[in-house]
């Protein structure tokens, strides 16, 4: 039998060499590929998706402003108080920042719809550990927005607070 190159597969002999070009791709090239596949797919699951949950949308569209009645809030009875409610099927905190004035806060996390929790200083994503502050402000954690705010309008004389 003669020597002969085996650059592809050899029609002499029946062999194929190792660096002979196959109908697929090799092994080195299907592990980058997958590699990268699943970069993506890991960076696609954090890229601040909503996870399902969004911030709802009161008094915009179709949908009227919420009320709710100061009083019934027993954490909004001084300035600084945080009342956890639900308005619209909705995780949302209010926060009294005056005497006559609040802040409406929605609790899904920016990120990926998770439902933020209040801390001593502000809340907190279970989830990923997004820090925001009482004004939902983001302060830390995993990178993100800042929780999405409402318009609010307060009457003292029926202790009304209006969303939206």
């Amino acid at each position: 039998m003669t020597q002969h190159d085996h650059t592809s597969a050899c029609t002499e002999c029946g062999t194929r060499s190792a660096t002979a070009p196959t109908n697929g791709i090799g092994r080195r090239t299907f592990l980058a590929q997958s590699a990268i596949l699943a970069a993506i797919a890991a960076l696609n699951a954090c890229a601040g998706g909503d996870g399902g949950l969004t911030a709802p949308d009161l008094g915009g569209g179709n949908n009227s402003p919420a009320t709710i009645k100061v009083s019934d809030q027993p954490a909004l009875a001084n300035v600084g108080g945080t009342a956890l409610v639900t308005i619209a099927n909705s995780p949302f905190a209010i926060v009294r920042t005056g005497a006559n004035s609040f802040l409406a806060l929605s609790r899904v996390c920016p990120h990926q719809g998770s439902i933020v929790n209040k801390t001593s200083s502000g809340f907190l994503c279970p989830n990923h550990g997004a820090q925001f502050s009482s004004t939902g402000t983001w302060i830390g954690g995993q990178r993100t927005s800042s929780l999405r705010s409402y318009t609010t309008s307060y009457d003292g004389t029926t202790d009304t607070l209006t969303i939206g």
